[in-house]
């Protein structure tokens, strides 16, 4: 009987204000199988955002203490604030046959690189930095300095794109949208996430008509 391996994590990544946010909440919408990773952070919340659904907001004791205990699969410090990924979290998921959908930036998608966890890795760009700038300003939540500063890091970011394993071009929502849908979907079907040990071709590598 063929059988499929462990589910993983889908990581989507893209400069701040690269909508990886929008298409991460639709590419929910749409399935029934992923689970978020509610990431921790130090910051405030934002507009409307509420603790546990947004995010885990902690003061800057509990996150050092969650690092000393080894509770965090990535964590990183952005725009001095602190972000990390629950590790257990992640792994009771994916242990319970769920998919895990997370949106972090290339510091933190570098630290998941080096570990055991399964994952795919979607980098979500904008068609020019003029678009950017222009939907930086208007979400309003950043002075001009801080667009600024916030465009700079993304060309830096921009150069990393090369350690994804797909590129997505966030010009039209819903076409971006559904290009991750089809990402997930191929990874899921990769031959290399079956077992069959009753089809040995499929270890083997030998073809058959």
């Amino acid at each position: 009987m063929i059988e499929k391996k462990a589910h993983f994590l889908i990581i989507l990544s893209a400069p701040s204000g690269g909508g990886k946010s929008t298409i991460l909440n639709e590419v929910l919408k749409q399935a029934d199988d992923i689970d978020y990773s509610v990431s921790y952070t130090t910051r405030k919340p934002r507009g409307e955002e509420q603790n546990g659904i947004h995010y885990h907001f902690v003061n800057d004791e509990e996150f050092q203490q969650r690092i000393r205990e080894g509770d965090f699969l990535e964590h990183a410090n952005v725009f001095g604030k602190w972000y990390g990924t629950s590790i257990s979290f992640i792994k009771r998921r994916l242990a319970a046959g769920r998919h895990v959908i997370m949106d972090i930036d290339v510091q933190g998608a570098a630290q998941i690189a080096v570990t055991d966890i399964p994952y795919v890795k979607i980098f979500i760009l904008p068609p020019s930095m003029e678009v950017l700038r222009d939907r930086l300003i208007k979400r309003n939540t950043d002075t001009m300095e801080e667009i600024e500063k916030r465009l700079q890091i993304a060309s830096r970011e921009i150069t990393r794109i090369c350690l994804y394993d797909y590129l997505v071009i966030n010009d039209e929502l819903d076409q971006a949208v559904s290009e991750v849908a089809a990402i997930i979907s191929a990874e899921t079907n990769r031959v290399q996430r079956y077992i069959a040990p009753d089809l040995q071709f499929m270890n083997t590598g030998e073809e058959h008509d």
